[in-house]
């Protein structure tokens, strides 16, 4: 990282709100009415390739984007984790993570802003918030958990992989595009169980919006399940980075 501490935070808020704005806004394409990824109410025409999709570039983007300033973490359980390990200074952890979810904040207003004639055609109110974030679709906050834990697991070991493996070492760009191809992986993979979050930033900034601003039919923002993708996502980080650092070394 080469920028100054005001560049890398601004670097975090721009990238948050970039993964946010192109995330949640391929959910919303593909999860409203008559959007162009959804002709019909209720069905997700574009699918999840499409959600997958935007997430992935969504990360990878921002990293090719930011990733010299500030590394790029744009979710909290990587700030945390890295801290955790003693890569990355405590005394810093506090304005990233501020950063990260006023950008996930900003992001998720714009999409509202863009898509707001779509939330008006829009009844379902579970499709609604599933524009904003995650929730347990088998209806256990256990199944959640574990899902969002070992999810975020796998993310880090394989991000600490890509940027720290030799074939990618001289080519960050490269790594940039694996990170952006595993992201688009996980949300395919995981899409089922959580949406998945994987980010707590990218969950608790949205839930906030949908929950304090007059989102058009709306309905619970399920904050008795919010605890979930703030939780699992740091213990998962830590998990993974301990993982690789066990292995491979830092």
């Amino acid at each position: 990282m080469t920028g100054s501490w005001e560049a890398r935070y601004a670097a975090e808020f721009f990238g948050t709100l970039i993964l946010v704005l192109l995330g949640n806004g391929a959910v919303a394409n593909a999860f409203l009415k008559n959007t162009t990824g959804n002709d019909d109410p209720g069905l997700a025409n574009g699918g999840w390739l499409l959600v997958a999709s935007g997430y992935g570039l969504g990360v990878m983007l921002p990293a090719m984007m930011f990733g010299s300033i500030s590394g790029n973490h744009l979710n909290p359980a990587i700030t945390i984790g890295q801290a955790v390990i003693g890569i990355f200074p405590w005394a810093h952890v506090a304005p990233y993570l501020i950063w990260q979810f006023l950008g996930a904040i900003a992001g998720q207003c714009l999409i509202l802003a863009l898509y707001w004639p779509h939330y008006r055609q829009t009844t379902d109110n579970e499709a609604v918030l599933g524009t904003f974030a995650t929730s347990d679709h088998a209806n256990s906050q256990l199944n959640g958990f574990v899902t969002e834990m070992v999810g975020t697991a796998v993310l880090i070991f394989g991000a600490m992989g890509l940027y720290r493996g030799m074939f990618f070492h001289q080519n960050i760009d490269i790594a940039n595009i694996g990170v952006g191809l595993l992201i688009a992986a996980m949300v395919i993979s995981l899409g089922d169980p959580t949406g998945p979050a994987l980010n707590l930033a990218r969950d608790l900034g949205p839930r906030l919006v949908h929950a304090l601003l007059p989102v058009p039919n709306k309905g619970s923002s399920h904050w008795e399940y919010s605890w979930v993708p703030v939780v699992a996502p740091i213990v998962g980080a830590v998990i993974g980075i301990w993982i690789y650092k066990i292995f491979f070394g830092l």
